[in-house]
């Protein structure tokens, strides 16, 4: 069950258009503790999806008020899951901000603003599945469960795992509104 004691952030990031010279992307994120949620969207032209993914949790990140939070994040970004599960980033710092083909890593510029947060806070990364629909007949969610504990472990009950992808949909959509108030610009 949900622990009050615990904030707990779901985002998600957008691109439409990734791979073109001209697009626009879009980022969701949802900040819970207890019974209070804000709610956090905003959106950039001519970006990427991952930058898109990383800067949902920076602004979560950057909501948050008070040092020392135990934080659960929820992403459907393996990029941004990976970094922080696999501590990619310390690699990354040793080797002068180069990958392991001792290529510029990408969106440092990001990736160095989110890394201090994990020193003013005990952060737990988990992944989910993203763009799953709820209402679907076809959807099984007995495996979509397998497959969300297969990658962060047994911890959470199939009611809150529920729980997890339906907020994880709700900050798709506030990409969505990101992306489409940019359009309408």
């Amino acid at each position: 069950m949900r622990n009050d004691k615990v904030l707990r952030i779901y985002t998600d990031g957008g691109c439409s258009g990734n791979q073109s010279d001209e697009n626009l992307g879009g980022w969701g994120a949802i900040l819970e503790y207890g019974p209070a949620v804000k709610e956090l969207y905003g959106s950039e032209p001519n970006t990427t999806n991952n930058r898109m993914e990383m800067t949902a949790l920076l602004e979560a990140f950057r909501a948050i008020k008070k040092e020392g939070q135990l934080i659960q994040v929820f992403s459907d970004s393996s990029y941004l899951m990976d970094c922080f599960r696999k501590k990619w980033y310390e690699n990354w710092q040793k080797n002068g901000w180069k990958n392991a083909q001792k290529k510029p890593v990408e969106n440092q510029d990001l990736w160095k603003e989110l890394l201090p947060y994990l020193e003013q806070h005990d952060i737990r990364f988990y992944r989910v599945k993203g763009h799953v629909n709820l209402q679907s007949q076809s959807v099984d969610f007995d495996k979509l469960y397998e497959k969300f504990c297969e990658w962060n472990g047994t911890e959470f009950a199939y009611e809150e795992f529920e729980y997890i992808i339906e907020k994880n949909n709700r900050a798709d959509a506030l990409a969505n509104i990101g992306i489409d108030e940019i359009r309408e610009e």
